[in-house]
């Protein structure tokens, strides 16, 4: 095979629109799994929405990269590898960056979420990726994370597509290097520490299977895909992916046309279809 690890995102890339993994794709990991290849989901979803994600698409062991990278637990017990977060400073300015724009923010331990506001959004976003959050209203988040000393992974902002990639902008400006902002989907800004990112998770990956990055293939589709594909050795975008990845990357068939499984099999395991 000419690459011995497979990174994939799932939202965009993996998932079809629907929110589903299609079939053909599930089909194509089995067979990469078969032959001997390793293949790792990594998202930005916390954990506990990702592992059945994860083990829906027919991974039962493995890593699964949760958090863009900040975590890394082992799929079959759950064990966390790598368990890193905001140091508490540095949480509290990102949420306020985000509280005093009046934003809807999100705040993530590794055990769940909370959010700001009970609306259509985080109803949405509940159903889509299976978890609930705790609303807070008593209070503004950052009081609400400060009094109670949370551990904080991520800081997210749900916002309206035309407005995320200004916004993306502005806060990158305002935190400088001390985070990594970045958008997930047409609806996330996320923020990040500096360094947690999908590239630092391809980073751990080559180091834990001894495996040289130059073997190691990314998918992705969105801004905060680009740090895996720049670290990968294989780059590939699925075609309703962002033009910023398109420009460094193979471009595949989209998440709907099972892009995932095009990578696999045609530049993963170089197989060609009579």
């Amino acid at each position: 095979m000419k690459y011995d690890l497979f990174c994939s995102d799932f939202d965009g890339t993996l998932a079809a629109s629907d929110n589903t993994v299609s079939q053909i794709n599930k089909n194509a990991i089995a067979r990469y799994l078969q032959a001997g290849g390793i293949f790792a989901v990594c998202t930005g979803r916390s954990l506990d929405s990702a592992l059945p994600r994860a083990r829906e698409a027919g991974l039962t062991q493995g890593l699964l990269i949760a958090f863009q990278g900040a975590t890394i637990a082992d799929i079959a017990t759950g064990k966390l590898l790598k368990d890193d977060c905001f140091p508490p400073e540095c949480a509290l300015k990102a949420i306020r960056a985000m509280e005093k724009r009046n934003l809807h923010v999100h705040v993530y331990t590794v055990e769940g979420f909370y959010s700001n506001m009970q609306d259509d959004l985080l109803a949405l976003y509940e159903k889509v990726c299976g978890v609930t959050a705790e609303v807070v209203t008593k209070e503004p988040l950052s009081d609400f994370v400060k009094n109670r000393a949370l551990r904080i992974v991520k800081v997210l902002a749900m916002v309206q597509p035309p407005q995320r990639h200004a916004l993306r902008e502005e806060l990158a400006r305002e935190l400088s290097g001390d985070y990594f902002v970045t958008c997930s989907s047409e609806w996330l800004v996320e923020i990040m520490p500096a360094g947690q990112n999908k590239g630092a998770a391809v980073d751990f990956l080559s180091e834990y299977y001894k495996i040289p990055k130059e073997k190691i293939a990314a998918i992705g589709d969105q801004l905060n895909d680009l740090p895996m594909l720049e670290h990968a050795g294989g780059k590939f975008a699925v075609q309703n992916g962002q033009e910023e990845l398109k420009k460094i990357a193979v471009t595949v068939s989209s998440n709907d046309e099972n892009g995932v499984a095009e990578a696999i099999l045609k530049y993963a395991m170089e197989i060609v279809e009579g």
